[in-house]
């Protein structure tokens, strides 16, 4: 009787210990977050000071994370209301970014893939973007072909932005005036 009240309690210790370190690893890429607007990084995730669930996600993702020296991650999954970002509205990324040699905005579905497009648009950069008359950002994410910056969001419900910042001065995501582009939801069918 006791081994199996040892089993059973092996069983549900390992179950529910396992279980927790997928949720925990799948869900962001752990603690030491950076907020700025709707915008969340990880900045200390490529470093030897990332804690142990940031170093789980990647481990699971097989993403390689950048060290603190080579840039800053954002992602954002919602607008600036806190809805989702929906892949079959129109929605707008307008601001001004934090200052970096060089940026990717890339746009992913729900599942962390690139979105399959006709016009093969799945990014833009710093050099290829075009800039408003204030040098602000303007991108157009829509299922359907946009005038101005437009990528592609096919059907998606979810879309996740991400925006890489590579080789930043150091200190500048963490100070008090650091912004990021707003997020806003223009039209939805």
């Amino acid at each position: 009787m006791r081994a199996l009240f040892f089993i059973f309690a092996l069983i549900i210790g390992s179950a529910s210990g396992l279980g927790m370190t997928w949720v925990m690893s799948a869900r962001d890429n752990g603690f030491g977050a950076l907020d700025i607007g709707v915008w969340r990084s990880w900045p200390r995730s490529g470093t030897a000071e990332a804690d142990p669930y940031a170093r789980a996600n990647f481990a699971r993702s097989g993403e390689l994370p950048l060290g603190f020296s080579e840039g800053v991650v954002f992602v954002a999954t919602t607008d600036d209301r806190g809805r989702a970002i929906d892949g079959r509205c129109i929605t707008r990324i307008k601001g001004k970014l934090l200052p970096a040699r060089f940026w990717t905005l890339t746009v992913y579905d729900g599942r962390g893939r690139l979105i399959e497009n006709p016009a093969a648009r799945y990014a833009f950069t710093s050099t290829e973007v075009v800039f408003d008359a204030e040098g602000d950002v303007e991108v157009w994410l829509a299922p359907r072909a946009h005038s101005g910056n437009w990528l592609p969001t096919g059907e998606n419900e979810r879309i996740t932005v991400v925006i890489r910042l590579y080789d930043m001065p150091t200190g500048v995501a963490r100070s008090e005036a650091a912004q990021m582009p707003r997020v806003t939801r223009e039209k939805c069918p």
